[in-house]
């Protein structure tokens, strides 16, 4: 490999770093603001966890949801020219990165997955025109986009009204979630285990591929967990009948594992957006053509794993202040019943390799648990804003990167 192309892996990269920077810059508030906004940790502990269980979870799951963004969205077939196909990736992670920068310097919770399939779509036009998009798969993740809120806003819901109906409305609420806290924190660990061995890197390293394997496994540890957490909580002794507030005690220690959940997810599901296109380029550097069927090297997923932790221990605070705390009022209760609706909501995606906005799932949950106490509970002029720049994202990241195309191509 010849200094040239040295180089220019080397620029990529670094493009490539600086996008999973942004990620996690403005996305660690989708996996930790509702832990901190309920005061079950520090905003330092916050980012600290979010880095370190991003980075795992671009890792061990990142792979699916890369593929789609490497060559799903814009045909190489259609654009012949693989030094034009190059220069359209290095313009896509350009405007995606200079987007969300501006957004989280206004503090504003978008989506990068929306940054970066904008920017696609921007530079796919310009280079080969409409027929170059594949339509059908981004109709596919448009409607993915749509659906992750609506699917986050009802789980969490639900699960918040599930508390309520098992646990607060009874007699003594310290007894019920004796009862319903481990078989909560069981069902969360069958749901992680699954995400960890489905269609995962981890999964064919340890040679659990058969999907019937994979949910026993999963069932065989919600359940040890299930038993072994059910001894703790025992212990836990009510101070008067209608102890709330030992409730939410336990919700505490509960809502840092979700919170952990949901970033693990985060990792899985969003480094794609920074690392899809550099796989696309060293694709078409080493071989000269693009291939979405091949693997990602795990390399790759690991520089986008530690962008993307760097960016949540150096800015994640900015956006945390918007998700965790302008929204609705959250208590531990309502913030576990917002990372369980997300993170599931966003492993199943990475499970299926759709690149969904984190962003719009947690922001969905939040409403989700808000709507559990009445439409007055949630702060509707904050919603109208982050719903505006969600709807911005796509045409701007699109229009950015065009012009960033048509630069590259003229130098």
């Amino acid at each position: 490999m010849d200094l040239v192309v040295l180089g220019i892996l080397g620029g990529v990269g670094a493009i490539g770093f600086y996008m999973a920077w942004n990620i996690g810059a403005n996305d660690v508030a989708n996996s930790m603001a509702t832990a901190v906004g309920a005061r079950a940790i520090t905003h330092r502990q916050a980012v600290l966890i979010a880095g370190v269980l991003t980075f795992l979870g671009a890792v061990l799951v990142g792979s699916n949801v890369t593929e789609t963004i490497k060559g799903n969205i814009v045909d190489p077939c259609q654009i012949a020219d693989a030094h034009i196909l190059m220069l359209g990736f290095v313009a896509s992670l350009l405007a995606a990165s200079v987007f969300v920068t501006l957004a989280t310097w206004r503090e504003m919770p978008i989506s990068t997955t929306h940054s970066i399939i904008g920017a696609l779509v921007g530079f796919g036009i310009v280079a080969g025109g409409t027929t170059c998009i594949n339509w059908g798969k981004l109709a596919e993740v448009a409607a993915s986009w749509v659906l992750s809120p609506l699917v986050g806003c009802v789980l969490a819901f639900f699960v918040f009204k599930i508390i309520v109906k098992l646990i607060f409305s009874k007699q003594d609420p310290v007894e019920a979630a004796k009862i319903v806290g481990p078989g909560i924190i069981g069902v969360t660990v069958c749901i992680i285990v699954i995400s960890l061995l489905t269609k995962t890197n981890l999964g064919m390293m340890i040679g659990v591929t058969n999907l019937f394997l994979v949910f026993g496994i999963a069932i065989g540890f919600g359940v040890c967990f299930t038993v072994l957490s059910a001894v703790p909580f025992r212990r836990i002794q009510s101070r008067h009948p209608d102890d709330y507030e030992t409730v939410e005690l336990l919700f505490r220690k509960l809502q840092i594992g979700t919170s952990c959940f949901v970033a693990f997810s985060h990792g899985a599901n969003d480094v794609a957006n920074a690392i899809g296109p550099v796989a696309g380029i060293l694709s078409l550097t080493s071989t000269g053509s693009l291939n979405p069927l091949e693997s990602t090297p795990t390399v790759l997923l690991a520089l986008g794993g530690i962008g993307i932790a760097l960016g949540a221990m150096t800015w994640g605070h900015k956006v945390m202040k918007t998700v965790g705390g302008r929204i609705t009022s959250l208590t531990n209760t309502r913030g576990f019943s917002v990372d369980f609706g997300a993170a599931t909501t966003v492993l199943l995606a990475s499970i299926l390799g759709l690149p969904i906005s984190t962003s719009h799932t947690v922001v969905g949950a939040v409403i989700g648990v808000g709507l559990a106490k009445g439409l007055a509970a949630i702060d509707l002029s904050v919603i109208k804003k982050i719903i505006y720049s969600w709807l911005l994202t796509v045409p701007l990241a699109a229009g950015l990167s065009a012009i960033f195309f048509i630069l590259l191509r003229m130098i």
